[in-house]
């Protein structure tokens, strides 16, 4: 039996990944979307007058947890992420058109879209949650092309199908062309400079390949400390240019076209659908409105963190030795190795100080404390649950009166499938199950979620357990911060709940976990080192504040750097015929202050904006750092673990989802508006923006 066709069995109906196998996917794919035409064809069929409940309500549930296609996608394309190999990304290349042809075929149907608009005008008294539902519902479908003439959504159709298929094949470049890098090293004198950890972590992975020697790859816990330590800098270089030049060579894996294609095909959907822009597409379902007040954001961020970031980049140029000063200027390949020589000058501090106090279930420990601590919650993992990969655990979360709230997996390290960088994702999304005859549901019931971070931390050795940098720290908080706005999720309808969310506020509740990273009361709490057990020094724990700020200012200035190479790709009103790497470059150019290499390119990796939701949204890091810094500066005020506080910010947004608009919730929790003015208190910047978001 495909275990997607049965009920799962499980502890929580959790997904049974030892019963998957690859063939049982497509086979629930087509069973789905003929279920899914099946039911259609019931609500469209149905002789009674359009409503609210037997229409927007009822299209809502076969979407939810009954939904046989929801169920199988959900496990196929986080899979996809986590743990693929050949053979399902050739499923997916073929299985890609189908679903977006069946997404088509729904949003496009007339008789549909006819039954949703006479609710959308004649509907009876609604809570504000179903009213967000219909308004939701009606807008989706308009976004959809369902106002366009058959020329039109045949169009449409085109479009869609063409821009799947790339921002699939983009994502499966990528990971390819990561993967296929290694560094080789077989002269221990090459390994100079490099902390025991990089050394010991190089090793394992030429072992695991049974190589002899020392094995560097692209992936972060790998790149980033050569890049920090390593004396040799021909080698700096090289690993350098590999990773700025993924997906520019001459070979299959080539994103170039594939990325003007894609900013192409978004430009003409959008102007199908009577936007100039994809951005003006974009933005109206964004707290930002419009591209104008995008740009006032990116402006007023340059205005004010820019003078800074030009007296850190003179700081780090005259730390340079004189015989590199010599050669003119220093290269990409040098920042990170004299930044941090930088920072041991002034702070005699760096990562590989820390690690021992960053043992990863150490932290594990205390990321689960500080949910405890502000919320009440607990976890307890539980490995009859299911899963996917022996690196990934499960637990059971329940809430402050014992009654289970959710199930959360925690993948924390790299390997041959899985994407770089970070994400949460949910296997479940969170809903009430109200009674429903036709549904054979008999009771009202609160449907928990399942959610999943998925990270790429710095793996255990055959000598030393898994120690994490103040960085990957950050980042797991970051993920746990979106997990707790799936885990607290309390809404009827799944679609509105948890991280279903407009793209600019998604990032407040992960932005603000962060704030905790560099707070001492919080890293007392777990921060020991792993052999002795002794706790983390005040006096480094003092090092650690003094230097939050460093280099925040340039840090800024590439978050906003980002941002602007988004919004120009994505508010072009005519085609899109420029050199990529040409383009990208003038793009960026005001926030920009090192040399720009001409073969280097980030748009061909830049998966956020070409294949993760992020197009023309990417301004949202810095928009929600603007919130997380007002929400963190009133538990400042009235203490970081202040319970009250934090159970105000779990009813008025975390639990909230999407049922309102994010402004409104926000509001109710700070009780009015944010400024800039918390965010340049916190990055040390003394001038404030002329112009307030």
């Amino acid at each position: 039996m495909n275990p997607f066709f049965e009920p799962y069995g499980t502890p929580h109906d959790t997904v049974p990944f030892d019963r998957i196998r690859l063939e049982h996917f497509e086979e629930a794919f087509m069973e789905g979307i003929r279920r899914d035409n099946e039911q259609i064809e019931k609500t469209i069929n149905n002789p009674e007058r359009p409503t609210f409940d037997n229409t927007i309500i009822n299209t809502e549930e076969d979407e939810g947890y009954y939904d046989l296609l929801s169920r199988v996608s959900t496990v196929f394309f986080n899979l996809l992420s986590a743990e693929t190999n050949d053979e399902m990304d050739a499923l997916a290349q073929k299985i890609q058109p189908i679903l977006t042809q069946h997404a088509n075929d729904v949003r496009l149907n007339p008789r549909l879209f006819d039954r949703i608009r006479q609710v959308h005008l004649h509907h009876r008294r609604l809570t504000p949650e179903e009213k967000m539902l219909l308004d939701n519902c009606y807008e989706g479908f308009v976004r959809s092309g369902a106002l366009l003439d058959e020329q039109g959504k045949a169009k449409l159709r085109q479009l869609t199908e063409e821009a799947s298929i790339l921002s699939l094949q983009f994502s499966q470049n990528l990971l390819k062309e990561n993967k296929a890098y290694q560094l080789h090293i077989t002269h221990e004198e090459q390994l100079d400079g490099l902390p025991e950890t990089a050394r010991e972590a190089a090793a394992l992975a030429a072992q695991e390949q049974q190589l002899q020697g020392w094995l560097f790859t692209l992936d972060f816990p790998s790149y980033s400390p050569f890049m920090t330590y390593s004396t040799q800098r021909e080698l700096r270089k090289q690993l350098y240019m590999a990773r700025n030049t993924v997906c520019t060579h001459e070979n299959s894996e080539n994103n170039l076209e594939i990325c003007k294609r894609i900013v192409n095909l978004r430009r003409e959907i959008a102007q199908l659908l009577g936007y100039k822009t994809y951005a003006d597409y974009v933005l109206k379902r964004r707290m930002a409105s419009n591209s104008r007040n995008v740009y006032r954001l990116l402006d007023n961020l340059i205005d004010a963190y820019k003078p800074a970031a030009v007296k850190e980049r003179e700081e780090l140029k005259s730390s340079l030795p004189q015989s590199l000063q010599k050669e003119g200027s220093m290269q990409p390949w040098d920042i990170s190795f004299y930044t941090h020589k930088l920072q041991m000058k002034k702070y005699n501090l760096d990562q590989e100080m820390l690690r021992p106090y960053f043992e990863l279930s150490n932290v594990i420990k205390g990321v689960f404390g500080l949910a405890n601590r502000l919320y009440g919650i607990t976890f307890k993992e539980n490995k009859d649950i299911p899963v996917y990969h022996p690196d990934v655990k499960a637990y059971e979360v329940f809430d402050k009166d014992g009654s289970y709230l959710a199930v959360f997996y925690a993948d924390f390290h790299p390997r041959k499938g899985k994407q770089g960088g970070a994400w949460m994702t949910e296997f479940q999304g969170q809903h009430k199950e109200i009674k429903n005859e036709r549904l054979n549901i008999k009771n009202d019931k609160n449907v928990r979620p399942h959610v999943s971070v998925v990270m790429n931390l710095t793996k255990p050795t055959a000598d030393k357990p898994a120690l994490l940098t103040l960085g990957e720290v950050e980042t797991f908080l970051h993920e746990f911060g979106h997990s707790l706005h799936g885990m607290f999720a309390n809404t009827r309808f799944e679609s509105l709940s948890g991280t279903n969310v407009w793209w600019d506020f998604v990032e407040l509740p992960s932005q603000f976990m962060e704030n905790y990273a560099v707070e001492k009361e919080f890293l007392r709490t777990f921060a020991f080192h792993y052999q002795t057990g002794e706790p983390i020094p005040d006096e480094l724990i003092n090092r650690i504040v003094k230097s939050r700020n460093f280099m925040a200012a340039t840090a800024c200035l590439r978050q906003v750097s980002l941002g602007l190479l988004d919004m120009a790709y994505y508010t072009k009103k005519d085609e899109f015929t420029d050199d990529i790497m040409k383009f990208e470059k003038q793009a960026w150019k005001k926030a920009i202050l090192g040399k720009q290499l001409p073969n280097t390119c980030m748009t061909v990796q830049f998966s956020h904006i070409m294949a993760g939701g992020y197009a023309a949204g990417y301004y949202s890091y810095k928009w929600a750092e603007v919130l997380d810094a007002d929400a963190f500066s009133v538990f400042k005020h009235n203490g970081i673990f202040d319970p009250t506080t934090a159970q105000r910010f779990r009813d008025e947004v975390l639990s909230k989802g999407g049922t309102e608009h994010p402004m409104t919730l926000y509001k109710r929790f700070r009780g009015g508006e944010p400024t800039i003015d918390a965010l340049l208190k916190r990055n040390g910047i003394k001038q404030v923006a002329k112009n307030k978001k």
